[in-house]
């Protein structure tokens, strides 16, 4: 393949530099980037790469774009039931997914003599300093003269999610050694509750200008509009009006804080959060009690989503919980539908084979899980995303609703988020889209580093890059 104009820039980036930022959107080709890189320095004697994905991508993306790009290097896939075996593999490239690096930091100096490359896709999985993965990683780390973290969303939250993945890159030289002392100087803490330790830390005013100044020597970034002529996608919300039965108990939850399931007993919401998650389980049309187990209070909701999906072709609907997965299975087969789930249950070999059959059309719908579905997968076949409730992770948000507008889509794509109006989904999808305005701040000042490409100099490919 040959690379497009924006790809090469990136690749003269990171020749030039032993650490990189590589925030990129989605579908812009930021794995081949990374093979070609990698690909030039182990040809000139460099040592191995390690990369650390989603464990969705291990295979389907990552060792099949290896296969595709640079057939000539050994790739191997350490998953949980072969990690000892496989890097004890002869191989270019070892590739083990987020969790993986637990295992790694076990072991001794010895195992990392082989690697100088190190690339951690969708980095913001570290993005939590404290967290068991990401202290793993940090053990590990500085085995590695080259460092790259990818990811198109890095700091869905706040701007102290861009700490810890710099600090993988630079050990604290362009945002500092102290996580506290960094989210003192970029945000600003506000009282949430009654006892000290209620405190919401908000991001201050210039924050991202101030992180762009300091990270605009590694950081690399191209918008998916800057390098492919791709047809819009256009964001929009449907609300959606709650039964009888659901008013009822949204309120009786809302005002008491307790709910009657009747034989089954009742459910109490011990504080304002677990009032919330209630909420938004009825509104949903389902809300769980004892271990796991759910009961059903109103199916209209998929009746709805699934009208949306029979109207559309090839839809992608994303569910939250495992009752929506089950309401939504069901009406499909009642409607006589084909379809697929993908989600944390499905293997890593059906995943490939679904992503396949729904590219080759074989599906009415896809019914996938956010988390799951949402790195790395290419779905141009279908053009139209259907939330069945709305998340406050802006990352999910971004990440998922990017599978089918990527390069190879000829078409124009939407992005449907249903709302029960009058309830918190309402408040989860404003919270939601702040998130991503904030987020959208920080990459558009990222998108400077690299003059846009121009529309001349663009080239189209029916190969995803």
């Amino acid at each position: 393949m040959k690379p497009f104009t924006h790809q090469l820039a990136s690749i003269k980036h990171n020749d030039t530099r032993p650490r990189v930022f590589d925030t990129s959107d989605a579908g812009t080709g930021k794995t081949f980037v990374r093979i070609a890189t990698f690909a030039k320095r182990r040809a000139k004697g460099g040592g191995c790469l390690l990369v650390v994905c989603p464990r969705s991508t291990m295979r389907t993306v990552w060792a099949a774009d290896f296969k595709k790009f640079a057939p000539h290097l050994v790739v191997v896939v350490a998953d949980a039931a072969n990690r000892e075996e496989a890097f004890a593999t002869k191989a270019d490239v070892y590739i083990v997914n987020h969790d993986g690096v637990k295992w790694l930091a076990k072991q001794k100096k010895p195992a990392f003599a082989k690697f100088s490359e190190i690339a951690i896709d969708e980095s913001s999985a570290f993005k939590h300093h404290a967290s068991d993965r990401s202290a793993s990683l940090r053990k590990i780390i500085n085995h590695f003269e080259y460092r790259a973290c990818m990811t198109a969303t890095p700091n869905s939250n706040s701007i102290t999610d861009v700490w810890h993945q710099a600090l993988l890159l630079d050990g604290g030289a362009r945002l500092g050694k102290l996580f506290y002392q960094f989210r003192s100087s970029v945000t600003t803490p506000v009282q949430t509750g009654s006892k000290a330790s209620h405190v919401s830390w908000i991001d201050r005013e210039g924050a991202e200008e101030a992180v762009f100044g300091l990270l605009s020597d590694i950081v690399i970034r191209h918008k998916l509009d800057d390098c492919a002529d791709i047809p819009e996608n256009y964001h929009h919300s449907l609300s959606y009006q709650m039964s009888t039965a659901q008013k009822k108990a949204y309120m009786e939850m809302e005002t008491t804080q307790l709910l009657d399931l009747g034989k089954k007993g009742g459910i109490t919401a011990i504080n304002a959060a677990a009032v919330i998650t209630k909420l938004l389980q009825v509104a949903s049309g389902a809300v769980y009690h004892a271990k796991g187990e759910y009961h059903v209070i109103d199916k209209s909701r998929y009746d709805l989503v699934l009208d949306l999906a029979e109207q559309r072709k090839h839809p992608l609907v994303l569910f939250l919980w495992n009752h929506q997965k089950d309401l939504l299975v069901e009406g499909a087969k009642k409607r006589g539908l084909k379809f697929a789930v993908f989600d944390g249950d499905t293997s890593d070999k059906d995943r490939a084979v679904i992503v396949q059959r729904y590219q080759a059309g074989h599906y009415d719908v896809l019914f996938a899980h956010p988390k799951t579905v949402g790195h790395g997968q290419t779905l141009t076949r279908g053009t139209s995303t259907i939330w069945a409730s709305p998340t406050y992770d802006a990352e999910l948000a971004v990440q998922a609703s990017s599978r089918q507008r990527r390069i190879g889509q000829t078409e124009k794509t939407e992005t449907l988020v249903v709302l029960a109006e009058g309830t918190r989904d309402e408040d989860v999808f404003e919270i939601m889209t702040g998130k991503k305005g904030r987020m959208n701040n920080l990459l558009d000042l990222f998108s400077t580093v690299v003059a846009p490409a121009k529309k001349a100099a663009r080239r189209k490919t029916k190969e995803v890059a």
